[in-house]
């Protein structure tokens, strides 16, 4: 689903606001739906993924959307292979990990503003469901790496709150020991490569995942998460032209939550349609999807994980998506330039989590009673994690010298005598 890219609208005063960004299909006179362009001569077709509806405009001041189109949705990702045979037992499943991760956040957010909490902070809310619905689609064999907004993708993968939390406390118990806070939680043990704060400084590390999984002839794919500021880097074009050359099984799923930092997507990025429409230029297939419906969400990013599994082949994902908060909490402008009603709109019309509880109300997976018990204890659990991280012990002053060298914590030859060739 393309965004129409308006220009901010001026106030009487003189005092530039930024207008809403629509989350709905261009005119048809402007570009043609991303999933259906056709490359230049020589270049490959994108994927035929399943096509993103286009969404009818939600109720808003008329000055806001008054260019945007009203399309009514013709697909059913429902009936997808990937979601057609799920049981009621994993669509609870999927929104109890969405709750959970919400109310991780929260908690953390709340105990951040205390003061309690140190270091950065970059929140998840509103994108629960990119996590969520990429960590149920992988099969065991599967690697996942993504970028410093990564406490959705941890827990979605199966990292426990009370690690979690307890690395952003800065304590020893935590899952990088209280050493790498909010933009570094890993995972190896659960094909999680963690969060990592250069920008796009993990797109690499994702080709050597996926490089390893091909070497091995392993049955899995790469999952590599970037942000749309992310794909200016030229560090992600390298990886677009090593993975084409290679053919290695990775997908680069671009989370374009509208916003680098504080800067607009208009402002920040050359647009001709898509950011995933770049990857033409290296050969590479790509698609685009919108993230707030879990079920399409699962429907494109399966079939991209699929093709990469079976044929070996790289693919761009572009999935709409967006963020409550700042960049990071310490991002005081966050309501200067975004309009307070963007941000209403996509909370009241636009969340994964109400979107996905409404999906299973109307199929009658789930009651409302289950719904509260479920976020209650999802609410109990990130308290208690809280409880965890505070009571935990800090790093010991030792500690600083280790997690530096491997052969050094593992005690090797090398380690011992501080000589290591690699032709020995």
């Amino acid at each position: 689903m393309a965004r129409k890219l308006s220009k901010p609208s001026q106030s009487k005063k003189s005092a530039p606001k930024k207008a809403v960004r629509p989350v709905v299909s261009k005119p048809k006179s402007q570009a043609k739906p991303l999933s259906k362009a056709t490359p230049k001569k020589g270049g490959k077709k994108p994927l035929p993924l399943e096509k993103a509806p286009a969404k009818k405009a939600p109720s808003a001041p008329k000055a806001v959307l008054k260019d945007a189109t009203k399309t009514p949705s013709k697909v059913d990702f429902s009936k997808s292979p990937f979601n057609a045979s799920l049981k009621p037992a994993q669509k609870i499943g999927y929104l109890r990990e969405m709750l959970r991760i919400r109310r991780f956040e929260q908690q953390a957010l709340k105990y951040y503003n205390q003061g309690i909490m140190g270091g950065f902070l970059h929140l998840y809310n509103g994108q629960e469901s990119v996590a969520v619905g990429t960590a149920s689609l992988m099969n065991g064999h599967d690697e996942i790496i993504t970028a410093y907004r990564d406490h959705g993708h941890a827990l979605a993968v199966g990292m426990g709150m009370n690690e979690c939390m307890a690395e952003l406390f800065g304590k020893g118990t935590g899952c990088s020991k209280g050493k790498g806070g909010s933009m570094h939680f890993f995972a190896p043990d659960k094909h999680y490569w963690g969060g990592h704060g250069i920008v796009a400084g993990q797109t690499p590390l994702g080709l050597g995942l996926a490089f390893a999984i091909k070497y091995k002839k392993i049955n899995g794919c790469a999952v590599a998460f970037l942000g749309d500021g992310a794909v200016n880097q030229g560090v992600f074009s390298e990886c677009l032209n090593m993975a084409a050359l290679w053919d290695l099984p990775i997908v680069y799923v671009i989370e374009n939550n509208g916003y680098s930092m504080g800067t607009s997507l208009e402002r920040s990025s050359a647009v001709n349609g898509s950011l995933a429409k770049r990857a033409e230029g290296f050969c590479v297939e790509w698609a685009t999807c919108e993230g707030f419906d879990l079920y399409e969400l699962r429907a494109n990013l399966g079939a991209a994980m699929e093709r990469a599994r079976k044929e070996s082949k790289p693919m761009v994902l572009e999935v709409s998506t967006y963020r409550y908060y700042g960049h990071s909490v310490a991002d005081a402008n966050a309501k200067k330039y975004r309009a307070p009603e963007e941000i209403e709109l996509y909370k009241s019309d636009y969340d994964p989590i109400t979107r996905w509880q409404n999906q299973l109300l109307k199929e009658k997976t789930v009651t409302q009673a289950q719904i509260e018990k479920i976020d209650d204890e999802a609410k109990a659990e990130a308290a208690a994690a809280v409880e965890f991280g505070i009571a935990s012990p800090w790093p010991s002053e030792e500690s600083i010298f280790e997690d530096i060298y491997h052969e050094v914590d593992h005690k090797t030859e090398a380690g011992q005598t501080g000589r290591f060739f690699f032709s020995e």
